[in-house]
């Protein structure tokens, strides 16, 4: 506030600085040179995004005023912020949990439709009142527990114990769910990504130029022309979807093709689904496809057959009841490629969890966690069976709480902290 009113030089003594009120006014150097005519908005501790007293500045767009405001700030002792330092201040004053924290870059980062929509449930607060819902059931068994400890005189029934397991299995169960959420949510955070593979000269390039729309990928008829892998992102009805084109996959080929095809194999092992495309113009086809498939028998794929424009009548015999089934394309004439894409959109969205209560897990780290608590849930299970010591059972309750705990932040270390607002950009 003191830097601000120092550099603030409103347009008249009615337009100093007050609580959430816009003023109007100039931006004066330490020599109270005007440097830009201003707006500017104070908001005090406890009320505003980072629970400490803020003051936002509005200057015109161009570069050099704003560094030219910047520089002078700077020089008056204030610091640029570090990145998610804004939000890492409001998690810490209390105004934000750790859910609503971290979807703040997910909205940011957000790039589908998709992603924003289930960021923005995160921010509003519908995932952290499900993990808090399962917490309070974990606290209420270790509850019963430790009384039970407190007063041993007081032992816990049949019936009770019976009432606290159900209660546990159900904790279990909806964090299992979350936990099983991650699938899709990394989808929808990170993107589905399709490897377009295949023999030499079947066609992956020219599809993968036909999605993206653009000659990205260089066609030509010689075999093996793709050494190396081309990457694409396309908005596929709001999914995001991250096209890889791959080097041809043959028996023999130079050292630099085989060096390919290794890198076409791993990226076709990490990536959410294969597009396999064989040249259904070529004698023997289905017998070529049925040695290529002996290979990839653990891969999720979608069987291609391309350049039906050079088969008779443009019709594949058996292809459509072939088994598995070959969608017919032509890469030249465009045939096929709209039932492609509807394709691709319905195995994405059959990937994907109910998104209409805005459950979804989109971290690797609250997946972590997820697990850890399950594990010690299922561990305080066995004890409550064997009716064991209750010091024991409660030690694995109150781990798998502590474990849901660092989701919300209930429980953290300046570690976690640090690896989570790391990757935030500056100001947020």
């Amino acid at each position: 506030m003191a830097i601000a009113e120092k550099h603030f030089r409103p347009i008249s003594k009615s337009q100093k600085l007050k609580p959430f009120v816009l003023r109007y006014g100039h931006f004066v150097d330490l020599n109270r040179n005007v440097v830009d005519e201003i707006t500017a908005v104070y908001m005090p501790a406890g009320k505003s995004y980072t629970g400490i007293d803020q003051v936002e500045l509005f200057c015109h767009g161009g570069s050099q005023v704003v560094q030219s405001i910047l520089r002078q700030l700077l020089d008056s002792g204030a610091r640029a912020a570090e990145p998610g330092e804004f939000t890492r201040l409001a998690f810490l004053s209390g105004r934000l949990d750790l859910t609503k924290a971290e979807a703040v870059a997910e909205i940011i980062a957000a790039n589908t439709q998709s992603s924003l929509e289930v960021a923005r449930e995160h921010l509003l607060g519908a995932y952290g009142r499900e993990v808090d819902m399962l917490r309070d059931g974990m606290v209420e068994v270790l509850a019963q527990v430790e009384a039970s400890i407190d007063f041993p005189e007081e032992e816990i029934s049949p019936a009770e114990s019976r009432r606290l397991l159900d209660l546990v299995e159900k904790c279990i169960d909806g964090l299992t769910a979350l936990a099983e959420s991650y699938t899709g949510g990394k989808i929808i955070r990170e993107g589905y990504r399709v490897a377009i593979g295949g023999r030499p000269n079947a066609g992956k390039s020219s599809l993968f130029n036909l999605l993206l729309k653009q000659e990205r990928a260089l066609v030509t008829p010689t075999a093996g022309t793709t050494r190396d892998y081309l990457s694409e992102w396309i908005d596929l009805e709001g999914f995001a979807v991250n096209l890889v084109d791959t080097a041809g996959l043959r028996p023999g080929g130079s050292a630099i093709e085989k060096a390919g095809m290794q890198s076409a194999k791993s990226i076709i092992a990490d990536s959410n689904l294969l597009i396999w495309m064989s040249d259904v113009s070529r004698p023997k086809w289905e017998s070529t496809l049925k040695t290529d498939l002996a290979d990839l028998a653990k891969t999720e794929k979608l069987l291609l057959g391309n350049k039906i424009d050079l088969v008779s009548d443009g019709l594949v015999p058996g292809v459509a009841i072939s088994d598995p089934c070959v969608h017919p394309v032509s890469c030249l004439t465009g045939a096929g490629i709209n039932e492609l894409k509807q394709e691709l959109v319905d195995r994405i969205r059959r990937s994907l969890p109910d998104m209409t209560s805005g459950v979804v897990v989109t971290s690797a780290r609250h997946q972590q966690k997820l697990k850890a608590a399950v594990k010690h849930l299922k561990s305080a299970c066995s004890k409550i069976r064997l009716a064991a010591s209750p010091e024991l059972t409660a030690f694995d309750l109150r781990q798998g709480v502590n474990a849901v705990d660092e989701i919300t932040g209930k429980v953290y270390t300046e570690q976690i902290l640090d690896r989570i607002f790391e990757n935030f950009c500056i100001g947020k």
